[in-house]
C-alpha cells in the first residue's frame, strides 16, 4: 500500500512537467499555436493593429509553418499573444504561450524555468545621450579617461558625479548597468523605466544623462522619434550576447523543431534576407556567426 501511494505521489509531482513537455500534443489537441511577443520591441517584434510584425515575428511564422506540416494541420490557428517584458518567461513556463518569439538572453537564472532555441541574433548594449552631453561623460562612456591634464582626486572618473542612467526595468541590461558602474568609473544613480520609449524620453527631457539598451532597438527609436534629433548613440558597444527564442523547459521535441527551422533559415539565406528587411543588412562578421549558430545536420 505504501509503495502504491509513493508511486502515485511521484506521478502527481511529475504531472506538471509532463504536461508542459507535450507542446506539440497540446497544439494538436487545441488546433492552436500561441506565439508570445513583446509589443514594443521593434524592429524585433511590435504590435501592428491586431497583428504582430518584426524580425522575430517572421522567424516565428516559419516555425508555425513547420508545425502545420509536422502535425498535418493545414488549418492550424496561429495566435500572437502580446506579453510584458517582466512576464515573458513566466508566460512560456506556465504554458500561456507555446513560444516566446522576441529574442531573449539565455541567462542561467532564466534556464531554471525555460529553455532556449539556437541564437537568432547577437545583441549589443550601448547608450543614447544628448548631442550636447558633457565631453567628460562622453569620454567615460566611450572607454576613455574623463579628464586630461593633472589628475587630482576630484578629477578622476569617479569625480564625474551626479549622473543618472536609465534602463528598462526587469531586463538584463538593468543588471549589467548596475554591475558595471564601478568599471565605468562613474558615480551614478540608476533609474528603471517601463520601456524603451520612456527611456528615450527621459534623456530628451534631461531626467537621465544616458539610456542604456540594445543597439538596434535604440537605432529604431531614434529613427521613429522626431525629438530624437537632439540625441545620439554612443560609439562604444559594451557587451555582446547571443539571444534566442524561448521554449518550454524539458520539451526536446518542440525545441528540436524550432532549432531545425532556424538552422534551416541560416543555411538557406532566409535569415540574411530578414536582416535586410528589419535590421539594416548583414556584415561579414554576422554571416560568420550565422554559420556558428546553425545547428549541424
Amino acid at each position: 500500500m505504501k509503495a502504491s501511494l509513493s508511486r502515485i505521489a511521484c506521478l502527481l509531482i511529475l504531472l506538471p512537467a509532463l504536461a508542459k513537455a507535450a507542446t506539440l500534443e497540446q497544439v494538436r489537441a487545441s488546433k492552436t499555436l500561441t506565439l508570445g511577443y513583446l509589443p514594443d520591441f521593434a524592429p524585433f517584434s511590435a504590435q501592428d493593429g491586431d497583428k504582430a510584425s518584426g524580425y522575430a515575428i517572421d522567424l516565428c511564422l516559419k516555425v508555425a509553418e513547420q508545425v502545420k506540416v509536422t502535425l498535418a494541420l493545414p488549418d492550424l490557428q496561429v495566435r500572437f499573444q502580446p506579453v510584458a517584458l517582466a512576464d515573458g518567461i513566466a508566460a512560456v513556463s506556465s504554458g500561456q504561450v507555446n513560444l516566446l518569439c522576441t529574442p531573449t538572453v539565455a541567462s542561467l537564472e532564466r534556464r531554471k524555468q525555460v529553455s532556449f532555441s539556437v541564437p537568432v541574433y547577437t545583441a549589443g548594449v550601448t547608450a543614447v545621450v544628448r548631442q550636447d552631453a558633457p565631453g567628460d561623460l562622453l569620454n567615460v562612456l566611450n572607454g576613455k579617461q574623463a579628464h586630461s591634464g593633472p589628475t587630482w582626486r576630484a578629477t578622476v572618473n569617479r569625480g564625474l558625479a551626479n549622473q543618472t542612467f536609465a534602463v528598462v526595468a526587469g531586463g538584463v541590461t538593468e543588471q549589467w548597468v548596475r554591475q558595471q558602474l564601478q568599471m565605468l568609473g562613474v558615480i551614478a544613480t540608476v533609474v528603471a523605466v517601463k520601456n524603451n520609449d520612456a527611456g528615450l524620453e527621459a534623456v530628451v527631457q534631461g531626467k537621465a544623462d544616458a539610456f542604456f539598451s540594445e543597439r538596434m532597438l535604440l537605432k529604431n527609436l531614434l529613427a521613429r522619434h522626431a525629438e530624437a534629433g537632439d540625441l545620439m548613440l554612443v560609439e562604444r558597444i559594451y557587451e555582446y550576447s547571443p539571444v534566442s527564442m524561448v521554449v518550454p523547459r524539458g520539451d526536446e521535441d518542440f525545441r528540436l523543431l524550432v532549432d531545425s527551422v532556424i538552422s534551416g533559415m541560416y543555411r538557406s539565406g532566409e535569415i540574411e534576407q530578414a536582416y535586410g528587411v528589419y535590421l539594416g543588412g548583414t556584415s561579414e562578421a554576422a554571416r560568420q556567426l550565422f554559420k556558428l549558430y546553425a545547428a549541424p545536420l
